[in-house]
């Protein structure tokens, strides 16, 4: 099979989509009923690999799908024509893919894979189409636009307001929330992103995310051992946000 090709799904696949996904409770059918969430099943048609480095879709693809992260890690990002790269954000399992592309019906950035990782595909069409009828479904579409729209807000007040050090102590924080909620250890974790990705996000050259880093481990707050984090005092990194808040 082609690389990054969708992988058909059989009718017993079908049926357990989101009835049997470890990461419902993350994902749209959180808060549905049984009978809901059967329906959402059948709207997953396909599910997509994508290996690492790899594109699921491109600024100027037509929209016609989101997606949900089943496995593995993504960032979007977009690309200025002075040839600059802007990371946008960083896609964890569990959470959705190509809203960017609803207002225009096409993609406004890249999302990339940032390991191999694996997509459901809903269908944006059909979706609208059961959230008509299933009112609980529309408005859990609506609380996962508008965690989008909080998380950009948020991004936004950090690169407004934030010291290097805050920005880098929130984004280790809002992982360590994110890693949780999964099921993970809060304090230990690997990156997926590379420093440079990092700095992009949070508005930083690389030196300087490289500094805040070898701060934090000189204080004690973390430990690093390449993409290897271990957290020591999240009490710590808390206090140096102060009453900003994370992301």
């Amino acid at each position: 099979m082609p690389r990054g090709a969708t992988i058909p799904i059989t009718v017993a696949d079908l049926k357990t989509a989101c009835s049997q996904c470890n990461l419902q409770e993350l994902c749209l059918p959180v808060g549905l009923g049984n009978a809901e969430i059967e329906q959402l099943d059948a709207l997953v048609g396909a599910r997509r690999r994508v290996k690492r480095h790899q594109h699921l879709y491109r600024a100027g693809d037509t929209f016609e799908a989101i997606y949900a992260v089943r496995s593995g890690s993504f960032k979007t990002n977009v690309l200025f024509e002075d040839g600059r790269d802007q990371v946008t954000g960083f896609q964890m399992s569990g959470e959705i893919l190509g809203l960017d592309g609803i207002s225009t019906d096409q993609h406004t950035c890249d999302a990339e894979a940032l390991e191999d990782s694996e997509v459901c595909v809903i269908p944006f069409s059909k979706l609208e189409e059961l959230s008509r009828a299933v009112e609980s479904l529309q408005h859990q579409f609506h609380k996962v636009m508008s965690r989008e729209i909080v998380r950009d807000h948020s991004v936004m007040m950090l690169l407004g307001s934030m010291r290097a050090e805050e920005r880098l102590a929130a984004f280790l924080l809002n992982l360590s929330q994110r890693f949780t909620a999964r099921g993970f250890s809060a304090a230990e974790f690997h990156l997926r992103m590379t420093r440079d990705e990092i700095g992009s996000y949070l508005g930083l050259k690389l030196e300087t995310v490289s500094r805040a880093f070898s701060r934090f481990q000189d204080q004690g707050l973390i430990s690093v051992q390449q993409k290897h984090i271990r957290i020591i005092d999240i009490d710590g990194l808390k206090q140096l946000l102060g009453n900003h808040g994370g992301i």
